[in-house]
């Protein structure tokens, strides 16, 4: 009796294939016989799941390479300020598997650039990934006097260091050491809020204005 496959466990192997393919030789050395030779699957099972082309197994591999970016186990500090490094900390790719991972992305977006249907994919992630660090640095700097042009920006300033962690881990042959990220974010957090007075302080400052106001009145 022939031994039953999942299809969902055979798909994964194959999308493992061409991430290991693109890290190795880049995305456009990606085809069927080679995903077929790193495997061992015959074409023909390749096709009985994705179909003649090799258009679906790049989608559906770039789906899979998204849903891993996104479900890394990560531990999240209750404070604010810590929770920013946390999460950057937890999207830069530091182990070996995540950077290979994180070659092949960076590969997909370049493609994108091209690519309509892959650019809507990978826009909708983006996009996402930039509200979710406006949100936590919001509520890192709650306590500072920011307008929201300011915070617009910085959350920029954020992401870019985000997008720069994963461009220099695909150039690297080594991943990148958690410390170091985690050093790095924590100064440029620290930086950040330091560039904006404290709440309380610049109520302060507003209230004793007026009552600096009269008494230079007083002695004019």
């Amino acid at each position: 009796m022939p031994k039953r496959v999942n299809p969902d466990a055979r798909r994964e192997q194959i999308a493992d294939a061409v991430i290991d393919e693109i890290a190795a030789h880049g995305v456009r050395s990606v085809t069927l016989a080679r995903i077929s030779a790193r495997t061992g699957l015959a074409i023909g099972s390749i096709r009985h799941y994705f179909g003649d082309t090799i258009r679906e197994v790049m989608r559906f591999t770039l789906g899979v390479l998204m849903q891993r970016a996104a479900q890394r186990d990560a531990t999240m500090s209750d404070d604010p300020v810590a929770r920013i490094t946390d999460v950057i900390a937890f999207a830069a790719p530091t182990s070996e598997q995540e950077r290979r991972e994180n070659i092949a992305l960076v590969e997909y977006r370049v493609m994108a650039r091209t690519d309509p249907e892959l650019a809507a994919d990978i826009a909708a992630t983006s996009l996402a990934g930039a509200e979710l660090v406006r949100s936590l640095l919001r509520d890192a700097l709650a306590d500072r006097v920011i307008d929201e042009e300011a915070l617009h920006r910085e959350a920029l300033l954020l992401f870019a260091l985000i997008e720069g962690f994963s461009l220099s881990s695909a150039l690297f042959s080594e991943p990148l050491r958690e410390t170091d990220v985690r050093a790095v974010v924590r100064a440029t957090v620290q930086r950040l809020r330091d560039a904006y007075p404290p709440a309380g302080k610049a109520a302060e400052g507003a209230a004793g204005a007026p009552e600096a106001a009269e008494e230079s009145r007083n002695y004019s």
